[in-house]
């Protein structure tokens, strides 16, 4: 995957520089980013995909149904022998693992404590709040809720300055760990950036440009001055590695909400409908927004549409019953995230494991469409309605879109 910087420049220093030639450099590493597959290809268009029509709908298995099968009734009285401890303690954190996906995802479920060690050796850690000023920060209002941002990326090293986050999701989950609201915040928002210890932001700009210009530390201190909620963790996913994901499940069934052309393959059509996708085409349907006729907005909803497929398909009986696809699709997630160094995926996966994907709310960040700044195209926030949404998930009372 082709880099946002080509290596042989330093990043611009912020997005106070209007220059015209700094703007265009912008455009180029998004047209860049944008022709990732195509240069891949060798700068050819690749034949036709057969996106196929979904079959039978995915059956998902939620939390109590999990632990109804694999807990069950024992002993005396009950429906079967006591299982041995160290094989139900095996499937008892197949949750445990899917749910670290599902923070950024929206999953739940159990697996063993040996695919726990393989998965926590695998996973790269970073310093994520290295620098943040405590007295700069958001108070925690509630102690017992959970905030994650997920952020995607092109990008395995996310504490290069040339990184961008071309996903930006906060997710949070209720202090009763009954139910999650995931929100998306278009990555062209139109913010004032902080600035960063060593000079960088300190103007207005695009809210994806926090990362490029400071990291990790500066996105969230970026998502936290924007949303006045306080990040407990981070994961970053990296793109180039999603599709292996989906694969690892067998692919995804998607509920396709319009016809639309690929920009990576303009011989790829995706239909109408429910929709079987692999992970190349998985990928492509995450990024494609060019010839949507609402852009990154129809982008965001694809996105959260995959995340939730992938979700429905970890969670279902042909993934856990299946100890290959589970080992695959655990490997593929370890090595396809970073998180916070203090990120503890086994107490988090065990507070979520009574989660299911339909106590998960997708919502986007309340905006006011597209305008333009100089000739940037950026997406104009509300800020009223945005306050109040994101008011309501730091008081843990239920996050739901303000009228009008």
């Amino acid at each position: 995957m082709s880099h946002p910087y080509d290596g042989q420049h330093p990043p611009d220093r912020g997005p106070d520089d209007a220059g015209r030639s700094r703007r265009h450099r912008r455009q180029e590493s998004d047209d860049r980013q944008d022709h990732a597959a195509q240069e891949h290809r060798g700068g050819e268009y690749g034949p036709a995909r057969t996106i196929r029509e979904a079959d039978t709908p995915t059956q998902v298995i939620d939390a109590r149904a999990i632990r109804a099968a694999t807990d069950g009734p024992t002993g005396p009285g009950g429906t079967r022998p006591a299982a041995k401890p160290r094989r139900r303690r095996t499937r008892k954190i197949l949750l445990i693992c899917l749910v670290v996906f599902a923070l950024l995802c929206g999953t739940a479920g159990f697996a063993g404590w040996w695919y726990l060690q393989s998965f926590n050796k695998n996973v790269t850690r970073t310093d994520a709040f290295d620098g943040l000023v405590e007295a700069e920060r958001p108070a925690k209002v509630d102690t017992k809720s959970m905030n994650i941002l997920v952020l995607g990326s092109d990008s395995r090293d996310p504490d290069t300055s040339g990184s961008r986050a071309d996903t930006i999701m906060v997710a949070h989950v209720t202090a009763d760990r009954k139910t999650a609201q995931i929100v998306s915040i278009p990555r062209d928002s139109w913010v004032d950036i902080p600035k960063a210890p060593d000079g960088n932001g300190g103007a207005k700009g695009k809210i994806n440009w926090a990362f490029a210009q400071g990291g990790l530390p500066l996105m969230i201190r970026m998502v936290e001055s924007f949303t006045k909620i306080r990040i407990d963790n981070v994961i970053v996913i990296d793109f180039a590695g999603f599709k292996s994901v989906v694969d690892a499940v067998g692919g995804i069934d998607i509920d396709n909400d319009v016809t639309f052309t690929s920009y990576f393959n303009p011989n790829n059509v995706y239909k109408k409908g429910r929709i079987h996708l692999d992970g190349d085409l998985a990928l492509e349907y995450a990024r494609t927004r060019k010839t949507l006729t609402d852009g990154d907005f129809g982008r965001m909803r694809h996105q959260q549409m995959v995340v939730k497929g992938v979700l429905d398909k970890a969670t279902s009986a042909g993934t856990i019953a299946n100890p290959g696809k589970l080992t695959a699709f655990l490997e593929s997630i370890a090595k396809t995230i970073t998180t916070d160094k203090d990120f503890n995926l086994v107490s988090t996966a065990m507070d979520l494991r009574s989660i299911s994907s339909s106590n998960i709310t997708f919502l986007t960040s309340p905006n006011k469409g597209t305008g333009m700044v100089g000739d940037q195209s950026v997406v104009l926030v509300d800020t009223e309605k945005a306050l109040a949404l994101f008011a309501a998930l730091q008081n843990d009372k239920g996050a739901t879109l303000p009228p009008g």
